[in-house]
């Protein structure tokens, strides 16, 4: 949007009864109105469900409903060409026409809207100025003539029975008279004027036309708020350029370091309701403190309030402060990211997904501690989450919500503790995929259910003696190997080419791959000993697969390059464990070292045990 915000000359939000009065020209490069039912509709619930909730605020301030903006360019006095937003102005001045007995008569004057197509040829023929202002007088088969002229008749209509049918039916006992005040008075359009005359423009009207309907985006809070920062009139006329650089630079800056997903995915939250395609967005609704529940154009509305209302000599001393405060909040952030230890604390408490922090919330909280100090509160608050001591993790189990926090958090801990490293969490891998709780043995009580589940399953160990995924070329390879690995794959073969695989064959068979790969009954097998965090599209059976053929595609994943945690690498390659007798099998010794780990590694963060504290 940067050719309109180049070229805006006035940005405000303004009463719909400011509009009043005003001519508004519709040219030919726009289509007639098309507005249906359910839109018009939606537009009248809205005002009205804002206006049957509104309330005093301090210092005797009403909160007002805001519009989409209504673009527009300036064509003679108190005429303005209509860029974009017509439909909505034809629609309120329905409504406005259906609310003309509860407008008082010095403000009746509702201006015109008036069209470049649809003009009237003679005095015997009806132009859209015409049906519009006296759509009241036509029948619907006089509207029938002309597709604009029905959907205007159609939209006036619609108007009329739902204040009949809703606001004529309250217990409210003037309700019309106390919808038009909210209307005109505390309901808003953003005023968005632009200059396309200016020489060193070279965009017209039907470019911005053209580049604000594509694909029918709204304009967002970034944009508008760019472009109110960017007025000429907000600084000194021989500084103007150079301002207008330095901030548009800077904002370039800030959104193409927030573009860089390991940045975004450290402060953001994929959770997060509000989703960001300009994600400088995202710094802006957290210092005016948007949510999901506020409308739309909240965060423009509050930056607007912030700016001076006329052109006193102080306003670029006050925009330019506004915009270092903006620039503060942001580099706040910069400089966690920088931190390693700052860095994976936040990025820990933001990814925690339940019961997390919001950066906000953490931001607040750094602003009167020193950096120990602030750090020394984030590992507080991790402790807290992870809401754990040493005894209560030695009995917890698969299926506790806290077990992926602690395999995070060890993930997180075991790079801290690496001296003079760069390397770095992932938290965009972690947030922008699956992750799942599996065990690190397999389950040998557990059932595989489903013909193409025992395939895929039969798949994965023969993939694992010969090295080939392919059903075909592994089935031509067995023949090439050992006697007693061949004596394991060819009833697994059998079976796999059989019309059906039988339930006995296949418990069979895989108890005897279970026995085969020594995976016996192991004690605690749905302890966190035996548990580790891997990504869930790793493998279509990963919750099936003996540990080697899961140990064989952690190396594989590492080697290609995808992301694999380090803890969880560390733990199938036994890095924990401290007798390293069979790499291939995992027992209950390695399930103790690999607990003693976790205690070891997490200590700081562990609650006291109860005994401790008496």
């Amino acid at each position: 949007m940067e050719n309109i915000i180049d070229t805006v000359i006035e940005l405000e939000p303004i009463p719909i009864g400011k509009l009043l009065g005003r001519n508004f020209f519709i040219p030919s490069y726009q289509r007639g109105y098309r507005w249906i039912d359910t839109q018009v509709t939606q537009l009248l619930n809205d005002i009205w469900d804002f206006s049957t909730n509104l309330q005093e605020h301090e210092k005797g301030k009403k909160p007002f409903y805001c519009l989409q903006p209504v673009v527009v360019k300036k064509r003679k006095d108190n005429e303005w060409e209509v860029i974009d937003g017509q439909q909505r102005l034809s629609t309120l001045y329905l409504i406005l026409k259906t609310l003309e007995n509860q407008i008082e008569s010095d403000q009746k004057n509702f201006g015109k809207i008036f069209y470049e197509t649809r003009i009237a040829t003679d005095e015997n023929s009806i132009g859209s100025e015409e049906f519009l202002k006296k759509v009241e007088q036509y029948q619907k088969t006089q509207a029938e003539e002309n597709i604009d002229f029905y959907h205007i008749w159609k939209a006036y209509h619609t108007i009329r029975k739902w204040f009949k049918e809703k606001a004529d039916n309250t217990d409210n006992k003037t309700p019309r008279a106390f919808f038009t005040p909210v209307l005109l008075y505390n309901t808003k359009v953003i005023w968005y004027e632009i200059n396309d005359t200016d020489n060193n423009n070279i965009y017209n009207a039907i470019d911005i036309f053209s580049r604000l309907n594509i694909g029918k985006i709204p304009l967002t809070n970034a944009e508008l708020i760019k472009a109110l920062f960017l007025q000429k009139g907000n600084f000194v006329q021989n500084e103007t350029s150079l301002k207008q650089i330095q901030i548009a630079s800077e904002w370039d800056i800030i959104e193409k370091t927030l573009q860089d997903n390991a940045f975004w995915y450290f402060i953001y939250n994929p959770e997060n309701s509000l989703k960001y395609e300009n994600r400088i967005e995202y710094i802006f609704d957290l210092i005016k403190g948007r949510t999901k529940d506020s409308e739309y154009y909240h965060t423009f509305n509050e930056f607007y309030n912030e700016f001076p209302n006329n052109q006193n000599e102080n306003k670029p001393d006050i925009v330019d402060n506004i915009w270092m405060d903006i620039k503060r909040y942001f580099y706040t952030f910069d400089e966690w990211f920088r931190d390693n230890e700052l860095y994976h604390y936040i990025g820990y408490l933001i990814g925690s997904k339940n019961d997390t922090k919001t950066i906000k919330e953490i931001k607040e909280k750094s602003s009167d501690m020193t950096k120990t100090e602030f750090k020394k509160y984030l590992k507080t608050e991790i402790s807290k989450l992870i809401n754990c001591d040493t005894d209560t993790l030695d009995a917890i189990e698969y299926g506790d919500h806290r077990i992926k926090k602690i395999l995070l958090l060890f993930n997180i801990q075991t790079i801290l503790e690496v001296q003079n490293t760069e390397m770095r969490f992932s938290f965009y891998e972690y947030k922008s995929n699956n992750w799942d709780i599996e065990h690190v043995r397999s389950q040998t009580k557990k059932e595989i259910n489903g013909q193409d589940n025992r395939r895929d399953w039969i798949n994965d160990i023969l993939e694992y003696f010969t090295g080939y995924s392919d059903m075909k070329t592994a089935i031509e390879e067995v023949k090439n190997l050992k006697e007693d690995t061949k004596a394991v794959c060819y009833p697994l073969i059998d079976l796999y080419n059989s019309p059906k695989i039988e339930d006995d064959l296949f418990k069979k068979l895989f108890q005897k791959i279970s026995e085969f790969f020594k995976e016996g009954e192991q004690s605690a097998i749905h302890n966190i000993s035996n548990l580790a965090l891997l990504d869930a599209s790793t493998n279509r059976s990963y919750k099936n697969a003996s540990f080697p053929i899961k140990r064989k595609r952690i190396i594989e994943n590492d080697k290609n390059g995808i992301f694999v945690p380090i803890a969880t690498k560390n733990l199938f390659l036994k890095y924990y464990s401290k007798k390293f007798e069979e790499s291939m099998y995992w027992n209950n010794t390695d399930a103790k070292d690999y607990l003693r780990a976790i205690k070891t590694t997490l200590k700081d963060y562990f609650l006291p045990k109860k005994e401790d504290e008496q």
